[in-house]
């Protein structure tokens, strides 16, 4: 697709009209007005069959009609929201619990990940804090304090280093932000009783606390310390436990292999709540299933399954830099499907990207998101709900001027930066400068220079003169 100008070859003194073009080529999209079938007078006359005028000059009148300004854009279906479920850590899948056209509810399990490493971490920590619980006052006197409060301190970095790498490489944004948050308090938690229990050690050697005082602190410490690292092994145990981020239908296997669309550019909001990496996104072999098998291993991140959410459809198309100041929420468009040959759908813009994209060809676009409504054919059936990304033709209704003066794109002369007209006046022809409203490829609107009902050249402008004798 490309623009076309309105605006057709006049006198050798006007400019022709050409397709715009870009250092990319022709623009993918093309702006025009459409004018409405209402009760419009639009009289075409052969000038070379009444005699007088130059062969092949056709006369019309000026009419009155609604004229739609359409801009046209390339875009693409897009799903209300979609996810990839990952394997959280490395193991093998221990149970699948879905399967490929299942529909999940938000929270749902999905999938199992057996992943002996963090189970042992688990234990081991419950272990300590079964340990912790039988206390004991540590030997040495204050040096003995000092001796034991080092020690909790660095276990305490152990595991909150530990906990804040397993939960760094866990792909589900959600899921790894809540994990790290858990981190992040646990260790301001624990820095403030370690540094409670080190200003007792302290006072005692000042002589102004006793030892009972001390020990109370110090196990203060060592107790938050081995309960938190248990609380965070159990947390990495809990996300080897799959669930759907999102409600939707599930897919197996991550986005498919070789799509040349991105998650992220299958959804309306244009970002994925959960990523998916596109290593062992499963086998690009044909006729094999992308799914990871029961029992098969996977590596931290390996996609499982990806889970789509079609309630709602929308759409993106891409609007060329010339056009996007016209497209605002709320504007409604026609949209036909290269998958629904005949069928028209309705869709109502809800937001234009403030950022732009640029192709490898250079041309700049911005994306403008609609909401897609119910399709129809021609018979009034109701055309099959789309599919996330099928490629559709957008057109977007962005200006209307109604009981409008009209007169054909082909009527239209540019001199000299002017929009002119041949007007049939006392029976010859002669150039009136006009101005343009809105204007498109078949029709324009006229808001000043000519009057309804006005006798134009309609055709073969080219060929007039000042002065001609007129049909």
């Amino acid at each position: 697709m490309h623009r076309v100008a309105p605006r057709p070859a006049g006198t050798a003194a006007a400019t022709l009209a050409v397709p715009a073009r870009t250092g990319s080529g022709f623009l993918s999209r093309r702006r025009w007005a459409a004018l409405a079938a209402a009760p419009v007078l639009l009289l075409v006359l052969s000038a070379s069959s009444c005699g007088g005028g130059p062969a092949g000059v056709s006369v019309g009148a000026a009419a009155r009609g609604t004229v739609d300004e359409i801009v046209e854009a390339p875009g693409s279906v897009t799903a209300r929201a979609a996810a990839t479920v990952s394997a959280s850590s490395n193991g093998t899948l221990a149970s699948l619990r879905v399967q490929a056209g299942d529909r999940v509810t938000k929270g749902e399990v999905v999938a199992v990940i057996d992943a002996p490493d963090v189970e042992a971490r688990e234990r081991s920590a419950a272990q300590a804090l079964a340990e912790d619980s039988r206390g004991g006052a540590p030997s040495g006197g204050t040096s003995g304090f000092t001796t034991v409060r080092r020690r909790t301190d660095k276990q305490a970095a152990k595991a909150f280093g530990e906990a804040r790498a397993a939960a760094g490489k866990i792909t589900d944004p959600a899921l790894r932000t809540v994990l790290l948050k858990q981190v992040d308090v646990a260790q301001q938690q624990y820095a403030a009783a370690s540094a409670t229990a080190a200003e007792a050690v302290r006072s005692v050697q000042r002589g102004v606390a006793s030892l009972g005082q001390a020990l109370s602190s110090l196990s203060a410490a060592q107790r938050l310390q081995a309960q938190q690292a248990y609380d965070l092994a159990a947390a990495a145990v809990d996300a080897l436990t799959l669930r759907a981020p999102v409600a939707g239908v599930v897919q197996l296997g991550g986005p498919a292999a070789g799509s040349t669309a991105s998650l992220t550019d299958l959804l309306s909001a244009g970002t994925a709540p959960a990523a998916a990496p596109t290593a062992g996104a499963g086998s690009a072999l044909p006729g094999v299933d992308s799914a990871v098998p029961e029992g098969a291993y996977v590596a931290v991140g390996t996609p499982i399954l990806t889970i789509v959410d079609i309630g709602r459809l929308g759409l993106t198309a891409e609007v060329d830099e010339t056009d996007v100041l016209l497209v605002k929420p709320g504007v409604t468009a026609t949209v036909e499907l290269d998958a629904a040959t005949g069928a028209t759908y309705a869709a109502t813009v809800r937001a234009v990207d403030l950022l732009p994209t640029t192709s490898a060809r250079g041309g700049v676009s911005y994306k403008v998101r609609l909401d897609l409504h119910r399709g129809r054919y021609s018979d009034e059936s109701v055309a099959p709900a789309p599919l996330p990304g099928m490629s559709a033709v957008v057109r977007l209704q962005v200006r209307q001027a109604t009981d409008a003066i009209t007169v054909p794109a082909s009527a239209i002369v540019n001199v000299d930066g002017r929009d002119t007209v041949w007007a049939v006046r006392e029976g010859r022809y002669q150039r009136v400068s006009i101005t343009l409203g809105i204007q498109g490829e078949d029709v324009v609107q006229v808001t000043a220079g000519l009057e309804f009902g006005q006798r134009i050249v309609v055709a073969g402008a080219d060929q007039v003169h000042p002065g001609d004798k007129a049909s």
